[in-house]
């Protein structure tokens, strides 16, 4: 009988002699006389971190908003009419120097302190009293072009109903607070925005400022609270509605420069520019700060660009077209916010035009006056904000509200 040790010394013979043949029939790098050894492969490139320089455009992006002002150009006032003195009777004792003439064939319509009003009493013993044009001979009340005109109802109820749809109290509400029917409350909204609208447009302008914050909102639907809808579901059929609120604000002294709805696509971010620029002073070019609707850069370019003249790379041949660059002191950055679960996890900065430096200088020089004027001690950047500007700016967003522009340095107060 054979014992056991003779069959493990068969097989570790066997497993030797396996490893044998297995290395001599693995390839193996011997070079061959006169071949050459292949040199090793290169490492991969890593792409470079730098935002590359703005290569210009070869035609200017079209705005829809400048065509309609070009063709629309509102003539100058000509020569003032002469004023007129009156010669008979007592001097006047109502002030309607400050009144003028709306009727459209009156010589004297828009013109005011020029003498040719008169008032004329209170009709039927109502509040407000009548004027009298002396060129035209034509009557109106003194709320001409106001909410009030052609309302019985008392201007303290109008006042206290429109206070109360400011702060958010429904059309119906109001309607059962101050017991007035829901159309009429719906009619004193229109009236009072469109009264507000032109008096914004009339006073708001040559504004300077260091920095427009712009965003864009959306509602959040009644039916993502309830969860029957999804956010990004809400996203998407918003989208494709105009329910998007465009706001663009100065964060310095909390004025709206512009705002407006409509869709979210590159012609209303064209618009809601062109009502910035139309505010601001000639030649005022601020630093613009947005989330990272790509539209925007296009619309700024728009406005705020020029065109340059490359220069020539090679003596002979054609010279390079001209390209739309934008200005040398157009200063945009874009701040992308990543929000998982209805909370920021990541904040991204991008410079796209001008240079980091010279953003982080306007807004180091605002905060520091922001911390001045509340007479505390500037703190520094606490390490969990990096210390970067993209920590200390959140732009005006928010769901169904408008954040308050001074939660911009939340990170580092």
């Amino acid at each position: 009988m054979i014992s056991d040790l003779f069959f493990y010394q068969l097989l570790l013979v066997g497993l030797l002699w396996l490893c044998l043949r297995l290395h001599g029939m693995w390839p193996s790098e011997r070079v061959m006389p006169g071949a050459t050894r292949p040199p090793p492969p290169l490492p991969p490139r890593k792409r470079s971190s730098d935002p590359k320089p703005f290569p210009g455009l070869t035609r200017k992006p079209p705005c829809a908003a400048c065509e309609q002002a070009h063709e629309h150009v509102p003539q100058p006032p000509g020569c003032p009419p002469p004023r007129i003195v009156p010669t008979r009777g007592r001097p006047r004792q109502v002030d309607t120097s400050r009144h003028f003439c709306p009727h459209p064939n009156c010589a004297y319509q828009g013109w005011t302190g020029r003498g040719n009003i008169r008032a004329n009493g209170h009709p039927s013993g109502g509040p407000w009293r009548q004027l009298y044009c002396l060129k035209c001979q034509g009557y109106f009340q003194e709320t001409q072009g106001t909410p009030m005109h052609g309302k019985r109802v008392s201007p303290d109820l109008l006042v206290w109903a429109i206070g109360a749809l400011a702060e958010g109290l429904g059309i119906r509400a109001v309607a059962r607070v101050f017991e007035v029917d829901p159309n009429t409350v719906l009619q004193w909204l229109v009236e009072v925005a469109d009264h507000a609208a032109a008096f914004s447009q009339y006073f708001l302008h040559d504004v300077r400022v260091t920095q427009v914050q712009l965003d864009e909102l959306f509602a959040l639907l009644s039916a993502v609270k309830d969860g029957e809808v999804s956010e990004a579901e809400a996203v998407q059929r918003l989208s494709r509605s105009p329910h998007w609120v465009w706001a663009a604000i100065d964060p310095e002294s909390k004025v709206l420069l512009a705002l407006n709805i409509g869709d979210r696509t590159l012609a209303m971010a064209q618009s809601v520019v062109h009502q910035v620029v139309q505010v601001l002073a000639p030649g005022c070019v601020p630093l613009f700060l947005t989330d990272g609707f790509k539209e925007y850069a296009t619309a700024l370019l728009t406005h705020f660009g020029q065109w340059v003249q490359s220069p020539r790379h090679q003596d002979k041949g054609p010279a390079p077209k001209p390209r739309w660059m934008p200005q040398s002191g157009l200063l945009y950055a874009q701040v992308v916010k990543t929000v998982r679960r209805r909370r920021l996890v990541h904040v991204r900065r991008r410079v796209v035009f001008g240079t980091l430096e010279a953003v982080q200088q306007v807004l180091g020089v605002w905060l520091a006056d922001q911390h001045r004027l509340r007479g505390a001690p500037q703190p520094q950047p606490a390490p969990a904000c990096g210390g970067d500007w993209a920590s200390r700016f959140h732009a005006v967003q928010g769901r169904g509200r408008l954040a308050p522009a001074a939660g911009i340095v939340s990170c580092v107060l």
